[in-house]
């Protein structure tokens, strides 16, 4: 598998496994297995035809009532990565995760711009197919079949090829999918020792993920080591901004060392 080297904003290195283009695309065709699904046994239990002969004549009605039954399949991917941390169910299954090219959390905009470019990976080859088709060029099956295929390659060769193994809405959208491939040592990398009686300080470090824990963690033992104030002081800002957290210590590396703990504290006793 492929090794990503990424240097964060505080100019420390992390390395990442990339997640290969047959564990993407097993768990895009899960994904899709489960949009089908959807799609067969909603198509079964709603009654189309009665919405045909209640709504007869008013074709935008009809219209607006597809569309509104199509919105899960939409917008699918798009509100899994964002309620399930960077994963859809097929991600999930298959132990990969979007995550920022800087190693953090990807924001709300970072996951709508890679659904949105999904257009250009997978699906617009299949779009010229559909508006062909209904041009009424359906005779020419041989044209149609190598457009649908060759929407779905743009996106298998991008991943391929890239040196990040990234589609192209994950170059726009600066984002990277990797595999979680040790559950138990990324985990293990952001324990932190603490007392039986210890008190938090700062609830709101539950806006981390395990991830932005780790990098923290990384980063700001290599700080220490090196005495480097400067990243320390970086470091800081990035989590104040992340969480909005109003700090109560003035010495970086205690503020920092609380957050560590205070994460530790918060994902093991909830």
């Amino acid at each position: 598998m492929k090794t990503l080297q990424i240097k964060t904003a505080q100019n420390v290195n992390i390395k990442f496994t990339a997640a290969n283009v047959f564990q993407r695309l097993l768990a895009f065709s899960v994904d899709n297995v489960i949009k089908f699904a959807y799609f067969y046994f909603a198509a079964k239990l709603f009654d189309f035809n009665l919405i045909d002969d209640t709504f007869r004549g008013d074709g935008w009605t009809i219209k607006a009532m597809e569309v509104l039954f199509l919105l899960p399949i939409t917008f699918y991917t798009l509100y899994s990565e964002i309620l399930m941390d960077g994963q859809t169910l097929g991600k999930r299954l298959l132990k990969i995760k979007v995550i920022n090219i800087d190693g953090f959390k990807p924001s709300i905009t970072d996951y709508i711009i890679r659904w949105f470019l999904r257009i250009v990976d997978f699906n617009l080859f299949i779009l010229l197919f559909i508006y062909a088709a209904s041009l009424g060029l359906g005779d020419q099956a041989g044209l149609l079949v190598s457009l649908f295929f060759f929407g779905k390659l743009v996106g298998f060769l991008l991943i391929l090829f890239t040196k990040n193994s990234q589609r192209f809405g994950d170059i726009i959208a600066n984002t990277i999918v990797i595999y979680l491939k040790d559950d138990v040592a990324f985990s293990e990398t952001i324990l932190e020792n603490i007392k039986a009686n210890y008190v938090p300080t700062y609830a709101n470090v539950i806006k981390l993920s395990d991830n932005d824990a780790r990098i923290i963690k990384e980063t700001y033992k290599t700080a220490i080591k090196t005495n480097d104030f400067k990243t320390l002081i970086k470091l800081r800002s990035k989590i104040l901004e992340v969480t909005d957290i109003k700090s109560v210590h003035k010495s970086d590396s205690e503020f920092i060392d609380t957050i560590l703990k205070d994460y530790n504290y918060y994902t093991q006793n909830m």
